[in-house]
Formats: structure tokens, sequence, C-alpha cells
């Protein structure tokens, strides 16, 4: 087989692969949302849940969807972010360091329902803060750290070695480098792992079960971080098992439209903003 003959028959196979991807999507996308939009209403949207009624809403597990969300990246983003910048700068590269790059790969791996019981055993039974709010967040941080450490070692790896040797050069001191060099430089490529470790929180359910539980507070918007803190992907999960409401598969169909275009609408929000920061940082390249 020639070379020529080669070059086509991998760009056929690329494109192929390309087009069945976007196939596969589409199919996704017009599946749940031709089910799921027809029983969106505002009344859905903001309305509270009914257990044995029709007509309940999903205001309350939309609401708690993003205060979990919000507490989980406000424990995990400062953590993580600073212990990629020790890995990445402060760090010798030694043996012990090696080992902790390892048990951050492997916890990356690790199936969400694990940490799912390890949350429950430390902050439901341990700790005392039963099913809540705060002890999903908690639960939830863990899951996005190990993401969150690499991602950030990585961003800043991939900046020039010269910004870094510049920067000293003109008398910086290391943190004073870091905060005006190298984190704007790879803010970019950071925002995107949030972005990414924000859209598989708010999907998030096995770990949400163990944790946060399966009802809301009867108060709405409630925030007081020990409330129960049922979310809209576990009322998804809810409604389709367990649920005896008589309209439980339209409920279950339109939260999934629901919780769909929220992670799109909220990764947009993200990724724009992204794209200009680096537009700017780049000179419009």
């Amino acid at each position: 087989m020639t070379s020529k003959t080669t070059d086509r028959a991998a760009t056929l196979f690329f494109w192929a692969s390309g087009v069945v991807i976007m196939l596969l999507l589409a199919w996704f996308l017009v599946r749940i949302l031709g089910d799921g939009l027809p029983q969106l209403s505002w009344n859905f949207i903001t309305g509270k849940p009914s257990e044995v009624m029709a007509g309940g809403g999903v205001g309350p597990m939309l609401f708690n969807s993003f205060y979990i969300l919000f507490l989980s990246l406000l424990f995990s983003v400062p953590i993580g972010i600073g212990a990629g910048v020790y890995l990445s700068i402060y760090a010798k590269q030694n043996r012990f360091t090696d080992f902790i790059r390892i048990s951050v790969e492997a916890l990356s791996s690790v199936p969400s329902i694990v940490f799912g019981l390890f949350g429950f055993l430390l902050f439901v039974n341990l700790l005392g803060l039963k099913f809540s709010i705060i002890g999903g967040a908690a639960t939830l941080s863990l899951l996005n750290l190990p993401v969150l450490v690499r991602v950030t070692e990585e961003s800043l790896r991939s900046v020039p070695e010269s910004y870094w040797e510049a920067s000293l050069a003109l008398g910086s001191t290391r943190w004073q480098a870091i905060r005006k060099v190298l984190l704007p430089a790879a803010m970019p490529i950071l925002i995107t792992g949030i972005t990414l470790v924000a859209g598989r929180a708010l999907g998030e359910s096995a770990i949400l079960i163990y944790t946060a539980g399966l009802s809301v507070s009867r108060h709405f918007p409630d925030f007081s971080p020990l409330a129960m803190g049922e979310t809209l992907a576990t009322h998804l999960w809810y409604v389709q098992s367990e649920a005896i409401v008589p309209d439980a598969k339209k409920i279950a169909q339109g939260s999934a439209a629901l919780l769909l275009i929220v992670v799109l609408i909220f990764n947009l929000c993200i990724a724009i903003p992204s794209k200009m920061i680096q537009k700017r940082l780049t000179g419009g390249k």
C-alpha cells in the first residue's frame, strides 16, 4: 500500500469517526430533548415537588444542584490549584512526589460511588452531618480534587519556561511570578478544567444519593448547609426507580431535558469567556 493510499484511508477513517460521533450526539440530543421539552414549563422549573399528586415541579432540586456545585468548587478549587502549584513549582523531583502523582491519577479513576460510600462513612456517620448539602458538597469536592490537581500542574508546565525565568530575572519572588505570570498565562486551561469538573458535578448522582439524600427542605430556597439536598440528577434517578406519582415518567423526561440544557448553558457561559481571555493573552491569534 502506497503512502498516498494510506493517507487517504486514514483521512476517510477519521472523517467517518467524526461523523459517527456527531450522529450519536445528535441522536442523543433529539431523543432527550424531544421527549423532555414538551414537559418543561415555568411551574415545572420553579415549582415544588409532589410525592403523590401529579403536576409537581423541580425548583428545589435545581436550586440544590447549583448550591452544592458552588460549595464543592469553593472547597476544591483553592486546594486543587494550590496542590497543583506545589507539585509543579515547589516540590522536588523524588520518589515521594512521584508517589503523590501516581496516587492523584489513581484517585481520578476511582468510581464515584466509592467516593459516595466514603463520604457516607466520614461526613454522614463519623462527623454527624447526616444527609445534608454540606456533606454532599464536601464529598463532591473530593471527587473534583484529583482532576483539578492534574489540570493545574499540566497547565503550569505548558507555560513557556522563558516566562518564569524572565519574571525571576526582573526581581520577582516565586509567589509574585506564580500570581502575576504563570497563573494568568495558564488561565484558559484552568478554566477548561474547572468547567469539566463542574459539568461532571452537575450531573453526579451516586455520590449525592449517599450524602445529600433524596429529599428537600420544606423552605425554598433554603440556604442552610445542614438541610437535605436532593439535586436534579438524583431526583431523576428517584422518579425513575421509586416514585409513586402518576406522572413519574413525564417528570423524569422533563428533568433529563432540563439537566441537559443546564449543563450545556453552564459550559457555554464558561467556555465563551475562556476563549476571549485566551485570545486576549495571545494577542488575538
